[in-house]
């Protein structure tokens, strides 16, 4: 919508930003099974500006499991309007800790399955 451009005219980064942080939290707490929040976001990268009009698409994965955090990988695409040509807008790793009713960090009770394969790799 008009309301979300910047000066430029083009969609402000930061609602695009907000729109990965909530798909990234979507993985997060799916994974978690409980409320996980945002502590960090790292290596944010904005490729290519993204149009009143554009259909967004967020894809995540995640990328660490750690003993109370997920770190998730968020990249949004664009496709642009009234065509189907899809262009990577927006890339970075996004960092939550699950937490408790509380709001304090919970200890994780899942195993990531990447995590033994990535060790394996590693070594």
């Amino acid at each position: 919508m008009r309301r979300d451009t910047n000066a430029a005219g083009d969609i402000f980064g930061g609602w695009v930003a907000a729109q990965m942080d909530l798909a990234a939290s979507t993985a997060a707490e799916g994974f978690a099974g409980c409320k996980c929040v945002t502590v960090a976001i790292n290596g944010m990268v904005f490729h290519h500006p993204m149009a009143v009009g554009d259909e967004l698409n967020v894809y995540t994965r995640i990328v660490k499991v750690g003993r109370t955090s997920i770190t998730i990988c968020a990249e949004s695409v664009r496709r642009i309007r009234r065509t189907n040509i899809r262009q990577k807008v927006t890339s970075g790793n996004f960092v939550f800790v699950a937490v408790d009713d509380a709001g304090r960090p919970q200890t994780l009770d899942k195993e990531w399955p990447m995590a033994e394969q990535k060790a394996q790799a590693e070594n």
